[in-house]
């Protein structure tokens, strides 16, 4: 058998059977390497062996004797099948009891020596470890007596068998190449990678496993920053669509409207039409809170490129939103001398009139809308442009690295006649991102920040409902607000009952409830995600034109529902969301000059959740999120899945310290060989991190 390394086919290993292999390709583990770089989510300290006349109940502990007497078989009444060990050590006795595993019975005899590691219970019979991790006391340690790692399970492949795994390779591995170039290692002081891996998987102390995180969290943020510094360089060395003169039309537009901007509208208006106006694209994130008034800066940045007689593409989530988007750009540009269509999978209008899908394309292609208003899908079905100039993305709040890196490598590479340029590119996120995650996240975009409320906007206050008393008082208040003309949603997290969240209300069992028990005298409608296009656009408008009193939803109002006239909205089981998302249901009521109204209906058992009681307190998003962020962690967040980004990655994104020192590198690196020609190891490295996290 040929030298093992880190690129040897797990395959060609003799423990790894056919079936266990089955289960790793599964999840995408082909080599050693990937086996090694699935990382301990903690770890057990066994190290002490300690006397069993010592062992107190609920200690973790390490034992080592005589197995003195065995049993296995059927428990007589629910015909499971169990295994007991009684083992001694000279100063007393404990007893080992592990269910439903035969193999244990058959490995084990009376009079051999093992060690036994696990937490200490306690029954009428004494002393017991309960499944506890066991071995020979003749062999070297490897799932007892030393700091034991413990994996995530994969497909049913247990922690034990990564353990014993993991570290027969280590007997076996003579060298690890390194992708992290050897003066960046000892500038900051970590570790080399065969070393950091043999720490986080073979650890001795705590310092060890600490310093290997340590060293992976730098690695993953570095090549991340890597990828974000190529992509700003593509950005800032390729050429762009200018579009010139457009401050004073702009100008002239917003003084033309029956409110006043906000200054950070304003601010961030004119940082657009400046980075349109410039020979490089424009690579911008608009962050701001709910109700801020993205859509404002997103129109006049798209009115600007119309009127230079180019094309600009705004991309919406979901077909509602598109729609909406589109409604409200066709009022707001109504006087001008351009064209807007709506293009989704159900949707299709070239102006005001319907047009077939056939039809619409030519149109597009032929430079006759200005504006498209679509989903992301735009850019996935063969679209071709005339002349597009701009790309805005409106994002959901589940924000994807992984979506914006494809969407902006779609708008780069469309053919829409300007093969020699790219269009510029607007991100808008929906919910208000901290610092640090921003500079983590969109370290390759430049920022505005829209931190001001439009006037008008009244605060919503916001309630946590503690008992059946006080939801007694919000039906109350419900109907009391349907007598003035006002309208209520009522948010659930699921569609359909679920045996595995059985106190959790759904949607479809919600509203026959409420319509029959409830509100027999209001009317009340029903929005969820799994309704097509045309039926939630259908149940939205009856909403919109206050045909329904009250609207029962699932997640789907998150973003960017516009219903001026609700004024009080119930989320039960509130607190199975983040509170970034909660503040973004939030946001779909106080849209108009009416006092509006939030009750938050936390599950059984939690009352008296603390967490949130924050939106009670706080109305300002920036504040909300980063509360978020530092209850939950930076991958419930984003949803680490949705992200892009690796685990131990998201652990430190807020890390504040790390981010730069990577981001410094990253740069300085680049700088030096932008191709990474010079650094082999590491452009492999980044390529397969890309794909890891499906940037391409």
């Amino acid at each position: 058998m040929p030298p093992l390394t880190i690129e040897t086919p797990l395959g060609a290993l003799p423990a790894f059977k056919k079936s266990i292999l089955a289960k790793l390709e599964k999840r995408d583990f082909h080599t050693v390497g990937d086996l090694l770089r699935h990382l301990p989510r903690s770890y057990e300290d066994y190290s002490v062996i300690r006397p069993v006349a010592e062992l107190s109940v609920g200690e973790l502990a390490t034992v080592e004797g005589k197995v003195v007497r065995l049993s296995a078989g059927r428990t007589y009444r629910k015909q499971v099948f169990l295994t007991e060990a009684t083992v001694s050590d000279g100063t007393g006795e404990i007893r080992a009891v592990w269910f439903g595993n035969r193999f244990i019975a058959q490995t084990l005899s009376e009079g051999a020596r093992i060690r036994l590691s696990g937490r200490v219970a306690e029954d009428g019979k004494g002393l017991l470890f309960q499944t506890p991790d066991y071995e020979r006391a003749s062999r070297a340690a490897t799932h007892t007596a030393r700091l034991i790692p413990v994996y995530p399970e994969v497909g049913g492949v247990s922690s034990r068998f990564f353990r014993w795994q993991i570290t027969e390779l280590f007997t076996k591995l003579k060298t690890i190449p390194d992708p992290i170039p050897e003066d960046i290692l000892t500038r900051l002081h970590l570790p080399t990678f065969q070393v950091a891996l043999r720490y986080v998987h073979l650890p001795k102390n705590d310092d060890e496993w600490m310093l290997a995180r340590k060293r992976f969290a730098f690695d993953e943020m570095f090549l991340f920053q890597l990828k974000a510094l190529q992509a700003k360089a593509l950005y800032d060395t390729s050429s762009a669509i200018r579009i010139l003169d457009a401050h004073d039309s702009t100008g002239q537009f917003l003084g033309s409207l029956p409110f006043k901007p906000t200054d950070a509208q304003a601010r961030a208006i004119q940082d657009i039409i400046t980075d349109l106006a410039g020979p490089r694209p424009m690579n911008r994130l608009l962050n701001g809170d709910v109700g801020s008034g993205k859509t404002l800066v997103a129109a006049s940045a798209a009115r600007a490129v119309a009127l230079a007689g180019y094309q600009a593409a705004i991309l919406a989530p979901t077909e509602v939103l598109a729609r909406q988007h589109w409604e409200s750009l066709s009022k707001l540009f109504a006087d001008e001398p351009f064209t807007i269509a709506l293009l989704t999978r159900e949707y299709r209008y070239l102006g005001r009139d319907e047009a077939s899908k056939v039809a619409l394309g030519k149109a597009i292609e032929a430079g006759i809308p200005k504006i498209i208003v679509g989903t992301h899908a735009i850019l996935q079905e063969g679209i071709r442009f005339h002349d597009l100039a701009l790309v805005v993305v409106d994002e959901q709040h589940r924000f994807g690295v992984e979506q914006r890196a494809e969407l902006q490598t779609r708008a780069s590479g469309l053919d829409d006649g300007e093969s020699e340029r790219i269009p510029h590119f607007l991100t808008m996120t929906a919910t208000p991102i901290p610092r640090t995650l921003a500079l983590a996240f969109f370290g390759d975009l430049s920022l505005s920040v829209l931190d001001e409320m439009p006037a008008g906007r009244r605060p919503i206050e916001t309630k946590i409902a503690r008992n059946n008393a006080d939801r007694e008082l919000v039906y109350g208040f419900v109907r009391s607000e349907a007598a003035k003309g006002h309208q209520t949603f009522v948010i659930l997290p699921l569609v359909e009952e679920s045996e595995a969240l059985e106190d959790v209300k759904s949607a479809t069992a919600e509203v026959e409830r409420l319509r029959a028990d409830v509100f027999p005298d209001l009317r009340v409608g029903l929005v969820h995600g799994r309704m097509k296009a045309k039926e939630k656009e259908e149940e939205m408008r009856k909403f919109r034109d206050r045909e329904t009193d009250v609207l029962v939803a699932t997640a789907v109002v998150e973003v960017g529902v516009d219903i001026p006239n609700a004024t009080v909205m119930i989320i039960e089981n509130a607190d199975r969301f983040g509170l970034a998302q909660l503040h973004q249901f939030r946001g779909r009521i106080g849209r108009s000059e009416k006092k509006s109204f939030c009750f938050l209906f936390p599950g059984d058992g939690a009352a008296e959740n603390a967490r949130l009681e924050t939106l009670e307190k706080s109305a300002s998003g920036f504040e909300i999120a980063e509360a978020d962020l530092a209850l939950r962690g930076p991958g419930a967040f984003f949803g680490t899945r949705q992200s892009g980004l690796p685990d131990i990655a998201m652990e430190n994104l807020t890390n504040l310290r790390l981010v730069e020192i990577a981001r410094a590198e990253a740069g300085d690196l680049l700088v030096s060989d932008p191709s990474l020609e010079r650094h082999s190891l590491l452009r492999d490295e980044l390529r397969r991190f890309e794909e890891k996290i499906h940037l391409e």
